[in-house]
């Protein structure tokens, strides 16, 4: 009888690809982890229970098929684990890399509902295509038949370059335009590399364009084009422009020099540190932690990503404000204790009451404690009255999220509806806005959410497209 090859979660512990030693991957943008080797990444796939019903499937917004891809892997068979990965799923290794992993499928993996453990989904994920594009087998979706249909994407994020690919597979013509000098959006420029080495990123921009996927960069629209001189040269448009107004932050001194904003800092990073980029706020120091005092507030991943990003460029200390206790940050836990074990100090239940100095010199700072939940569940910080202290810092970083901009002033198009909240109103299943031929996709329908939902909203506005186009259904990844 041929031996079991799966279910091996009760003799076989669960483990992670080797992370590199935090004194060392503390001072450069590498990623962390070390690549699974095969015999590893075979291990932890064979620890699958095969599951009547995969919770990490229903909890993954792609859908993914990730038991079968598991079993695949578990027994060799490793270019059709990368085919049924690709199958759901436009970039896969880099959703293997930033996937919030311990909140969807590995989250409410049955095995480790039952503690021994969750299979490491991620990483075996992203081992799977790394050997794919290692063995050749990622290749651009070069459509069989060209079709006239023409289609401009406002915005080269993940949403929207899921949609491109999804498009040009099926033979349509896409153009995509971008404000940045590089396709990728928050990929490119948001996440640093030590997360998403950017190579990563590139290799997937300049496949699409070997498929046919004509990119214009530097586009503003609303300055350099206009909304309505776009329309008028395709047959369909998809806004995927995502979110990028900060939010901002007040009290007295928060006009102070050296309090900038997340985003402002992590391009200048990814720029200089990652692309190589002349970036003349980085190299004046204004966009640049080292030797200084740093203090970020906020609790989510793009904190997480500043923090982690001012201890590489050489802070002298790194201390995070947030205001709710651990349990109840919004950022991922793993992120959270890779960025302790890399020198950052967290100091929970504090929010910034004002700033001190012309230029930044210090934060003032008011603990706090949890009171009643509030209507969304979570527990309300509450101030501790005469609880103010000063925290030295040269520079402070303002983490707080991200709101849409005003696209219908922006871009002269008051006919574009939008909610209350400034987000596109669309449907959620085809992108459908209610001008005829425009659609819209991830973070500026949703607001800011994750990567995976993006190219989830990518894939399935791309079949609306050809829906209402060609009346034929989408290309599936080869």
């Amino acid at each position: 009888m041929a031996k079991q090859p799966m279910l091996k979660f009760v003799d076989v512990s669960r483990a992670m690809p080797e992370k590199r030693d935090a004194d060392v991957r503390n001072k450069d943008f590498d990623e962390i982890y070390v690549e699974f080797a095969q015999a590893k990444a075979e291990e932890q796939a064979s620890r699958c229970s095969q599951c009547g019903v995969p919770y990490c499937q229903s909890h993954c917004p792609l859908h993914n098929n990730i038991p079968d891809w598991l079993r695949l892997t578990a027994t060799g068979r490793l270019k059709e684990a990368y085919e049924v990965a690709q199958a759901t799923n436009t970039f896969p290794e880099i959703c293997g890399r930033i996937c919030p992993q311990d909140r969807l499928c590995e989250g409410n993996c049955v095995i480790e509902k039952s503690g021994h453990g969750t299979v490491t989904i991620g990483s075996v994920e992203k081992y799977i295509v790394d050997t794919a594009w290692d063995k050749g087998w990622v290749t651009p979706g070069k459509p069989s038949q060209e079709r006239t249909e023409s289609i401009g994407i406002i915005g080269a994020g993940p949403g929207g370059l899921a949609a491109a690919d999804m498009l040009r597979r099926a033979g349509l013509q896409v153009t995509v335009y971008d404000r940045y000098d590089r396709a990728g959006g928050l990929l490119t420029y948001g996440i640093p590399g030590f997360k998403l080495e950017k190579d990563v990123v590139m290799r997937r921009v300049e496949q699409l364009e070997q498929a046919g996927v004509h990119f214009v960069q530097n586009c503003n629209v609303g300055e350099t084009m206009s909304f309505e001189d776009i329309r008028a040269q395709h047959d369909a448009v998809i806004i995927a422009t995502g979110v990028y107004k900060s939010r901002d932050l007040g009290g007295p001194g928060a006009g102070a020099k050296g309090i900038v904003k997340a985003i402002d800092y992590l391009t200048a990073s990814n720029r200089a540190s990652n692309f190589g980029d002349s970036v003349p706020e980085f190299e004046s120091g204004e966009l640049n932690a080292k030797g200084k005092k740093v203090v970020v507030i906020g609790g989510g991943d793009t904190a997480m990503d500043c923090v982690r990003t001012a201890i590489r460029q050489g802070a002298t200390s790194v201390k995070c404000l947030y205001r709710r206790d651990r349990a109840n940050m919004p950022g991922s836990q793993r992120e959270v204790q890779n960025a302790e074990e890399e020198g950052v100090q967290f100091e929970w239940l504090t929010a910034p009451k004002g700033f001190k100095g012309d230029t930044v010199n210090a934060v003032i700072v008011e603990k706090m404690r949890l009171g009643l939940p509030d209507a969304t569940g979570r527990q309300s910080p509450e101030l501790i009255e005469g609880s103010d202290y000063d925290e030295p810092a040269d520079l402070v970083i303002k983490a707080l999220g991200f709101s849409p901009e005003d696209l219908p002033t922006l871009w002269g198009q008051p006919e574009l509806e939008v909610t209350r909240w400034g987000t596109v109103k669309a449907e959620f299943t085809t992108g459908r806005t209610a001008l005829p031929g425009v659609y819209a996709v991830g973070d500026i329908v949703r607001g800011a959410s994750l990567v995976v939902w993006a190219i989830r909203d990518g894939r399935d506005c791309a079949e609306a497209v050809l829906a209402d186009l060609t009346g034929v259904g989408a290309v599936a990844a080869e």
